[in-house]
């Protein structure tokens, strides 16, 4: 479970490198949009594991509270 904590914060990572690479190559000819997105990607990515571990969490918490008889 730890290891599933740590890949989200991964995929931050790679979407703020992801828009860093955008806004520092946007003046070039050819535009970045690969780069866009990969980092709207990685930070959907982010916040859909984040509320799913969030609902993971309550659902464990009302299982140790409410055992079955």
């Amino acid at each position: 479970m730890n290891y599933l904590n740590i890949t989200k914060y991964i995929y931050l990572l790679v979407g703020f490198i992801m828009a860093y690479d955008a806004i520092t190559n946007w003046n070039q000819e050819n535009k970045p949009w690969l780069s866009i997105m990969l980092a709207i990607a990685a930070f959907f990515t982010f916040f859909f594991r984040n509320s799913f571990a969030k609902k993971f969490e309550a659902q464990k918490k009302e299982q140790n509270n409410n055992p079955q008889k």
